[in-house]
C-alpha cells in the first residue's frame, strides 16, 4: 500500500498539515490517529483562548478542532482512527495496526512527524511517600471531568504551574472544588502570564515558588501533603514544610514529546527539547521525514503548531516535487540565557524571502536583549520588555543575512545592567 504522505497523528498539528498538503497539491494524503476522533488534546480543551492568532476570533479547543475538521472534509486526504502506528523505518515505511484493518505496511513518499506529546507523571519526578489513590496529570484530571464527566477530588492541590496545571486551578474552582494551592519548584511560572491572572489571581488561589511537595500521605486515598521551601539548588531546606490536608493531588510537572517512533527510526533527537533536530523547513535528518507541532518541541499556543504544521506540509509537498536543498548548513547554537533553538540547522538555499527561529530563555529576564551573532559579527539586537521560560520566543531571520553569516549562528540574551 502506498501513500503520497502519511501524517502520524489527527491533533492540531495533524490536522493543519494535512489541509495545507492538499492545497499544495498533494493527493494521496493518510492521517494515523489513535484515538477514535480527529482532533487530539483539543477535545478536552473546553475553555476558550485558542485561535485569536489564526482565525483571529476566540475559541475552545473542540470549536478550533472542527473548524480544521470541516476543512479536511473537502479534501481527499483519508483518516485512519483507532489505528496506532507502531514502527516508522529510515525508508519510510509506516507499520500500523488496527481493529478494523489489522496490520497494514504502508510506503510513504514523505511523512509528517505530529503525535504531540505527553505528560511527566510522579515516577517520572520522583515524589516520595505513600502510593494512594488521588494523584493524576493535570491533562488526565482534565479528561475526566470535561470529557468523562467525573470529579477528580474535592480539596485539591497542584504541583507545577505548567498552563493545564493552571487552568484547571480556575476549572475545579467553577466546579466546586477547593484548590488549596499552586505550588512551583522553580522561582518562576511555567505557564503563560495570562493563564497566571486568569486562573490563579482572579480566584485568590495562592502560588508558592520555588517550593515542592517532599511527601505524600494516605492509605487509599490521598490525606495530605508536605511542601517545603527549596533553595537554589532545588533541594528542600528543612524547617520550611507547610502540610496542606487534600484529597487530590494534580501534577503539571512538564510534557515531554512522543518521540519513541522517531527514535526507533534512527532520527537524530536534540536533548534539549526531546524532539527531533530539524532545518529550517522542518526535515529531520532522515530525508523526507519531517516534524511539527508538539513533537518537535512544545508550545505555549496552538496556533503556533498550526503555522508550523503548515510549514512541515509545503516542505513535504515540496520534497514530493523533488525539490530538495542542498548547499552549506549553517548550525543553530544556543548563546548566554538560551535553554534551545528550533531548527538548529538553517540551509540558506532552502530560505526563501526569512526563515524563523523560536527559543526559550533559561530564566525570567526585564529589559534585555535578544541577540543574534555569527562569530563576532552582530547580525540583529531587539529589545524585549519581558521574557520568561513559559513564553516562546521568536526572530525573523531575512536571507540576506544568512548569506553574509558563517557556519554557525548563535543566539543569546543580554540582561540589562541593573
Amino acid at each position: 500500500m502506498e501513500y503520497d504522505l502519511v501524517i502520524i497523528g489527527g491533533g492540531p498539528a495533524g490536522l493543519a498539515a494535512a489541509v495545507r498538503a492538499a492545497e499544495k497539491g498533494v493527493s494521496r494524503i493518510l492521517i494515523l490517529e489513535r484515538d477514535r476522533k480527529l482532533g487530539g488534546i483539543l477535545n478536552q480543551c473546553i475553555h476558550n483562548g485558542f485561535g485569536l492568532h489564526y482565525f483571529k476570533e476566540e475559541l475552545t479547543g473542540p470549536e478550533y478542532a472542527e473548524r480544521f475538521v470541516d476543512l479536511l472534509r473537502e479534501t481527499r486526504a483519508e483518516v485512519w482512527s483507532d489505528t496506532m502506528a507502531l514502527e516508522l523505518t529510515p525508508d519510510r515505511i509506516v507499520r500500523c495496526i488496527s481493529p478494523e484493518r489489522g496490520y497494514q505496511e504502508i510506503q510513504a513518499g514523505a511523512v509528517i512527524l505530529a503525535m504531540g506529546c505527553r505528560e511527566r507523571t510522579r515516577g517520572a519526578i520522583g515524589i516520595p511517600g505513600d502510593r494512594p489513590a488521588g494523584v493524576f496529570t493535570a491533562g488526565a484530571a482534565q479528561r475526566y471531568i470535561n470529557m468523562e464527566g467525573y470529579m477528580v477530588g474535592r480539596r485539591v492541590l497542584i504541583l507545577g504551574s505548567g498552563d493545564i496545571g493552571l487552568i484547571m486551578a480556575k476549572r475545579l474552582t467553577l466546579e466546586g472544588a477547593q484548590v488549596l494551592a499552586c505550588v512551583e519548584l522553580m522561582p518562576y511560572s511555567n505557564g503563560l502570564n495570562r493563564n497566571i491572572v486568569q486562573c490563579l489571581n482572579d480566584f485568590d488561589i495562592p502560588l508558592y515558588l520555588s517550593h515542592t511537595i517532599v511527601r505524600i500521605n494516605g492509605s487509599r486515598r490521598v490525606e495530605s501533603a508536605v511542601v517545603a521551601k527549596v533553595g537554589p539548588d532545588r533541594r528542600p531546606i528543612p524547617g520550611t514544610e507547610i502540610t496542606f490536608d487534600c484529597d487530590t493531588i494534580l501534577l503539571s510537572v512538564g510534557l515531554i514529546p512522543e518521540n519513541e517512533l522517531s527514535r526507533g527510526a534512527g532520527v537524530e533527537l536534540d536533548r534539549r527539547t526531546s524532539g527531533p533536530v530539524v532545518t529550517e523547513n522542518l526535515e529531520t535528518s532522515i530525508p523526507g521525514v519531517f516534524a511539527c507541532g508538539n513533537v518537535l518541541h512544545v508550545h505555549d499556543l496552538v496556533d503556533f503548531v498550526t503555522a508550523e504544521a503548515q510549514k512541515a506540509a509545503e516542505s513535504a509537498a515540496a520534497f514530493l516535487r523533488g525539490e530538495i536543498p542542498g548547499g552549506r548548513r549553517i548550525a543553530v547554537k544556543n548563546g548566554a540565557n538560551v535553554s534551545y533553538t528550533v531548527p538548529q540547522f538553517i540551509r540558506p538555499e532552502g530560505v526563501g524571502k526569512y526563515t524563523e527561529l523560536s527559543f526559550r530563555v533559561t530564566r525570567v529576564m526585564q529589559d534585555a536583549q535578544i541577540v543574534l551573532k555569527s562569530g563576532e559579527t552582530e547580525l540583529q539586537r531587539k529589545v524585549c520588555a519581558h521574557m520568561a521560560p513559559g513564553e516562546m520566543e521568536h526572530i525573523i531571520l531575512p536571507r540576506r543575512q544568512l548569506d553574509s553569516c558563517g557556519d554557525e549562528l548563535t543566539v543569546l540574551v543580554e540582561e540589562a545592567a541593573q
